[in-house]
């Protein structure tokens, strides 16, 4: 009986402590939105549950024609957009690099705020042009584009660097105009 009981008690705090290692991480990774002031794990943005892909999206509201130059996404802007995981499990609200854009959506890059200055299919973008409350400069990849749906565009962040936005239109596997 004694060593039925041990090896509980071994179990139990091995479960406690994956629990405490996992809370922890977490934390760590997703910082409380009012941890830095107007950023968060979420960039500021209310924070949404993944969207299930193939799922209807809520209605968009409708965009005046008349209204600011930014209700569309031009090659070079830096967007707000619902881009959906590479697995397809859902989305999430990212800043993006558009490529190329029509009418009914455009080609775009992901940017993330993780360093990833050890990897060739990234480059440092600056960041503080069109998001004020970054504390660092976020990464751009370089790997395949993503086609998303003129829905899909949230807000307008601001203009690519210049310096930056001829380097990657020079980049032969990306299309541009």
């Amino acid at each position: 009986m004694p060593d039925a009981l041990l090896w509980a008690v071994a179990i139990l705090l091995a479960v406690a402590a994956g629990w405490a290692w996992n809370s922890w991480r977490h934390r760590a990774a997703n910082p409380r939105p009012g941890s830095r002031p107007g950023r968060g794990s979420t960039g500021g943005r209310r924070p949404t549950a993944p969207r299930p892909r193939g799922t209807e999206r809520p209605p968009s509201k409708p965009r005046s024609r008349d209204s600011d130059r930014h209700d569309a996404p031009t090659p070079g802007e830096i967007w707000w957009a619902d881009v959906p995981y590479a697995d397809g499990s859902g989305s999430k609200v990212r800043p993006c690099l558009v490529l190329r854009a029509d009418s009914r959506g455009a080609d775009v890059l992901k940017i993330t705020s993780q360093d990833k200055s050890d990897r060739d299919d990234h480059v440092r973008i600056p960041t503080r042009d069109w998001d004020p409350g970054a504390e660092h400069d976020s990464y751009l990849s370089l790997t395949e584009p993503i086609r998303l749906d003129s829905a899909a565009f949230a807000d307008h962040a601001g203009r690519c660097d210049a310096d930056l936005w001829r380097k990657i239109r020079s980049l032969r596997h990306l299309p541009t105009p």
